[in-house]
């Protein structure tokens, strides 16, 4: 569902941006994420569109279409473009994506490119000024479709529960059964999984029935810690 761009007090000459911040330079990032490997062409469609040099700190923008990670402040990071791309290209691969979770909204940039693709998104983050943030700009920019909550993403939201397809963005030492629980059958979670010292798995949870699901490991990565719970 793509978001109604230019909402209330964001420019649209700031949306398109100027100089590093331009289509141009977007088009570029795209092109590195496909020489990397990214083939869906809806989450490569999104990722041109969404405008992120709004959701890193001004003194950054000019570096925002570079494929890095950048620190948001309160020690989480907006995530490298390859790996946002990556594990929005996994969770794409689910069969319905009518209810999904993202858990640890940060600067809100994940969810922006996962609201241009799904029905309806629920993002949790435990960092106040964060969720804030995050909040206020995804209203300004149009989307209707990803309602924003403060809380322990740990423990998922349950108020929205099952869902078609899970996120999380933030690495927990062992898969939180909480979310497991909070996935309908058939659906699956994309997430990192590993202390911040080890190595970390990016792994694609799919719950089979009641008691039971199957686990497949992908790439290393690197991410902050799941805070909570």
């Amino acid at each position: 569902m793509a978001p109604k761009w230019g909402g209330d007090k964001i420019n649209e000459l700031d949306i398109q941006g100027v100089g590093m911040t331009s289509q141009r330079t977007r088009d570029r990032l795209i092109d590195r994420l496909q020489d990397k490997g990214i083939v869906n062409s809806d989450v490569l469609r999104v990722m041109r569109l969404v405008p992120r040099h709004l959701f890193v700190d001004e003194a950054m923008a000019s570096r925002s279409y570079e494929d890095a990670s950048f620190p948001i402040g309160h020690g989480q990071t907006i995530s490298q473009p390859f790996i946002v791309a990556r594990m929005t290209e996994l969770i794409m691969q689910s069969e319905s994506l009518e209810n999904v979770l993202e858990v640890g909204t940060g600067s809100g940039y994940q969810a922006a490119v996962l609201g241009g693709l799904v029905k309806n998104l629920h993002t949790v983050e435990v960092v106040t000024e964060l969720h804030r943030n995050a909040r206020d700009l995804l209203y300004k920019l149009g989307y209707r479709n990803i309602r924003t909550h403060l809380g322990d993403g740990s423990w998922g939201w349950e108020e929205a529960a099952p869902y078609d397809a899970i996120m999380v963005t933030a690495a927990p030492d062992e898969i939180p059964s909480a979310l497991i629980q909070q996935l309908k059958i058939g659906g699956r979670m994309i997430i990192p999984v590993g202390a911040q010292n080890s190595e970390q798995k990016l792994q694609v949870v799919t719950r089979n029935n009641e008691t039971n699901y199957s686990v497949e490991n992908h790439e290393s990565v690197i991410f902050v810690p799941l805070v909570g719970g």
